[in-house]
């Protein structure tokens, strides 16, 4: 069995326990031969078209789950994440990142903030003065002394506390998927790094379906 994530930026595959990514770019002559079922969810349209053109017999895991939520618009990746929790705030760190409350099963809602990577293009483009290499490994609890120390800090900030205010409200543990996670979740207590959540949960849906 195939799975397939397609994001803004790029298809995820994971066939068996191998893993790989192929931008959106990628021409359709380039993408692999698969044998036997493909599952896949996208939150992009013109990417869906070209893979649909590829792997015609694929099953878009969206039409295989209910998901009950009052939130209008949320992407398919966001409820097959939450999907695959019970009680916890998830946290998908990619080029957006995405955070929602499940509790008891049920979806609270969620919100979502600017990627690492994003708000750090963003410095630069304000002034040639604003270059900066991030780290994260600075010292939340202590005020700057230098401009990349400074952006580093303000970017950590704005990403963690929106999250932190979450985990004090509703006492769950903070679930991390996504690339960028490592960068943040250290400064969670109470977190765990499901580096395949999506994948597994589709797994489970499928599952599911074809019990």
């Amino acid at each position: 069995m195939t799975l397939c994530d397609i994001g803004n930026t790029t298809f995820a595959f994971k066939s068996n326990e191998k893993k790989f990514k192929l931008s959106v770019d990628t021409k359709l002559k380039l993408f692999p031969e698969v044998k036997g079922k493909i599952y896949f969810i996208s939150v992009n349209c013109k990417a869906t078209t070209k893979f649909i053109n590829k792997y015609p017999q694929a099953v878009n895991v969206k039409d295989l789950i209910d998901f009950k939520t009052s939130y209008q618009g949320m992407g398919i990746d966001r409820q097959v994440a939450c999907l695959g929790s019970k009680n916890a705030i998830v946290v998908d760190c990619g080029s957006a990142i995405t955070v929602d409350v499940v509790k008891d099963h049920k979806h609270k809602g969620g919100f979502i903030l600017t990627g690492i990577k994003k708000l750090s293009s963003f410095y630069p483009q304000i002034s040639p003065k604003l270059k900066f290499n991030f780290t994260k490994n600075i010292n939340l609890d202590k005020m700057p002394m230098n401009t990349n120390e400074a952006i580093s800090y303000a970017i950590l900030k704005s990403v963690i506390l929106p999250i932190k205010e979450l985990e004090e409200k509703y006492n769950l543990q903070v679930v991390f998927t996504g690339e960028d996670s490592e960068i943040i979740r250290d400064n969670f207590k109470n977190s765990i790094y499901k580096k395949n959540l999506i994948f597994n949960s589709m797994k489970k849906i499928i599952k599911k379906e074809n019990r």
